[in-house]
């Protein structure tokens, strides 16, 4: 069974990770991708992999946080697939990791431009094109850094936490249209974005990268990272008919990880 079969899927933040490894499960469930990013030459080396296993898909170079980007990256999916019913906002930089009294109005700004501006102007675009589809499903990528904060990160918490109300909101006034928004907050997943916020928070704590990595692994109960995949299934899931009564959600993926 194709649990997607059927869906225009756009997915941002596709380069690499976790939007990569979404572009690809979604591609194997049967929608046709349009696989969006910043970097031209990983997007394009994602839409070429599902193509060469067989999946339909498209690269389209887009800064999620731009509105003429996006306007463009729609009318990319029209022209290819001629409708839009899925939606994953999954692109976003981490921001610097520093205390709050170093943290720029540039660092702020540029860190919720690229988390939370992005995930408002994609729906902002697609939720026409969903209405006149007459189904929707949207999926925010956001991280347990915005439900339970994590030290020297104030814009990336603050975004993530964005991506939570606003699909609340959003579950309430998309819903009688038939489009459904729910949230996925991953917990530490295994790969260069986790290596990199350990890097910061060794450096801005005083200590081993090994410490911080330790104390991250020890803090789930499953005693372990999660892995793009993980995330990509769930996503999965949710944009299919299994979730069809699903919206308004947050779900954690986090390995047991308590609040």
């Amino acid at each position: 069974m194709s649990l997607l079969a059927g869906r225009v899927a756009i997915v941002t933040g596709a380069s690499k990770g976790v939007g990569r490894e979404i572009s690809e499960q979604f591609a194997q469930q049967g929608a046709s991708v349009v696989c969006a990013a910043r970097s031209a030459d990983l997007v394009k080396e994602t839409a070429g992999r599902i193509q060469a296993a067989g999946g339909k898909a498209i690269a389209v170079v887009c800064d999620a946080a731009r509105e003429e980007d996006v306007k463009a990256m729609m009318a990319a999916a029209l022209q290819a697939f001629g409708k839009v019913d899925v939606l994953v906002n999954n692109a976003g930089d981490g921001g610097p990791t520093k205390p709050v009294q170093e943290y720029t109005t540039e660092d702020w700004f540029y860190t919720i431009n690229s988390c939370l501006t992005s995930s408002y102007m994609c729906i902002r675009f697609a939720v026409p094109e969903m209405i006149k589809a007459g189904r929707g499903a949207i999926v925010n990528v956001s991280s347990m850094a915005g439900r339970r904060g994590l030290a020297y990160r104030i814009g990336y918490c603050s975004a993530k936490a964005g991506q939570v109300g606003m699909a609340y909101g959003l579950a309430l006034e998309l819903g009688p249209k038939n489009i459904r928004i729910n949230v996925i907050a991953p917990g530490a997943v295994e790969g260069d974005r986790i290596d990199s916020v350990i890097a910061g928070q060794a450096k801005v704590r005083g200590l081993s990268e090994a410490d911080v990595r330790r104390a991250m692994t020890e803090r789930s109960p499953l005693k372990r990272f999660v892995k793009a995949d993980d995330i990509a299934s769930l996503a999965v899931f949710l944009c299919s008919d299994f979730a069809k009564n699903i919206s308004g959600q947050l779900i954690a993926v986090n390995a047991g990880e308590p609040v």
